[in-house]
């Protein structure tokens, strides 16, 4: 369920003083943790249902540096390994720990 979803039933919720059973079958959670979403929104508002991670990148993303240096080497170095190999000769000799469907999706990107 998205986050506005969640807003908009605990704010009809508390404008309409509606069934909290009903909501909370709506959102598929239990009665208590209505009640929690009820005092968020009375604290916070709105931006009590945003997620504390939007807009940050993940911690094990790879880089777009390290992209370029994993389809560089390819080019230069390894030309004609499969991903599977590839990725084992990174790993081996780079230092570049990936795995093979990581490989086969930005070589996927690279040629569409």
């Amino acid at each position: 369920m998205t986050e506005h979803a969640k807003y908009r039933i605990i704010k009809k919720l508390v404008e309409t003083n509606g069934n909290k059973n009903r909501a909370a079958i709506e959102l598929g959670c239990s009665r208590r943790h209505v009640n929690r979403l009820i005092k968020g929104y009375k604290e916070k508002g709105k931006a009590f249902f945003v997620h504390g991670n939007r807009g940050r990148k993940p911690v094990n993303a790879i880089g777009n540096d390290v992209r370029e240096e994993i389809l560089t080497l390819y080019d230069n170095k390894y030309y004609g390994a499969n991903f599977s190999h590839y990725a084992e000769l990174l790993e081996k000799y780079e230092g570049i720990a990936v795995s093979k469907s990581f490989l086969r999706e930005l070589f996927k990107r690279r040629h569409p």
